[in-house]
């Protein structure tokens, strides 16, 4: 495809209608948009949402036409994420969590000129530089316990694998993406783990991250659950799952 935006925001989102989620984010993303001198596509993902998700990002589609809407009927974070990518044709592709909780302006550090050497720019709350604003002490430190698991398990030198920005560039995404098994919370990791296996450059990139109310995480549940799909990655890395082969065998075209 000729002329492709510089960057897609792909956006997950589930039951996501609330005043103070979806239809908020959106205002400060239109608002971005219009301020930047390149072009950027904004996909929204609905998975399977019971609330008037959909209908909130079809109007704003309607409104503005670098926004698309899609539906993922496999339910969880991780298939709508691998749904998105796998459609959008920007160059940098963005992973964004729908409630904005990094503000929508800290994008840009995670694009030329700011940041380029890299395959995939995560964001970090824990670089330096970073700051977390409002958030329960109790979720920071299950947060690090998960980080401490993950580093033990399955993705090595990185402080924060579970913040729900990250940017990959476009070749590399196609090539990660198709290998995705993990459609629940722990996707990411599972994506950086292939990552690490295949020697990709990954860089922490500091934000400001700002607790919202209403998340969509079980903290016991979901606790428990990113654990065990961490040992699943780590299983399937033994078993060859995500090797060269593999790689071929699930590899989609490019839209």
């Amino acid at each position: 495809m000729e002329n492709r935006p510089l960057l897609s925001l792909v956006i997950p989102a589930y039951n996501e209608g609330a005043p103070d989620r979806l239809p908020r984010s959106l205002e400060d993303i239109t608002a971005f948009v219009a301020e930047q001198d390149f072009e950027i596509e904004v996909i929204i993902v609905d998975n399977n949402s019971s609330d008037n998700t959909r209908d909130i990002a079809a109007q704003a589609a309607e409104q503005y036409p670098y926004i698309r809407v899609l539906s993922e009927k496999q339910q969880g974070k991780g298939a709508a994420v691998r749904r998105g990518m796998m459609q959008a044709q920007g160059e940098y592709l963005f992973i964004c969590d729908a409630d904005l909780s990094m503000p929508i302006e800290e994008v840009l550090k995670f694009l030329p000129p700011q940041a380029d050497e890299y395959d995939i720019a995560i964001a970090s709350r824990e670089a330096p530089g970073a700051r977390r604003v409002d958030e329960p002490e109790l979720r920071h430190i299950m947060g690090r316990v998960f980080n401490l698991i993950v580093k033990i398990i399955a993705v090595r030198g990185l402080n924060d694998t579970q913040c729900g920005f990250k940017c990959f560039k476009r070749d590399v995404a196609l090539e990660l993406f198709p290998l995705q098994t993990i459609d629940g919370w722990a996707f990411d990791v599972e994506l950086l783990f292939i990552a690490q296996q295949r020697g990709y450059k990954i860089i922490e990139v500091p934000i400001t991250w700002i607790y919202k109310t209403h998340s969509k995480i079980k903290p016991m549940q979901d606790s428990i659950n990113m654990v065990w799909e961490t040992l699943k990655i780590r299983i399937n890395g033994w078993r060859g799952r995500y090797g060269k082969k593999a790689a071929q065998q699930n590899r989609q075209p490019a839209p």
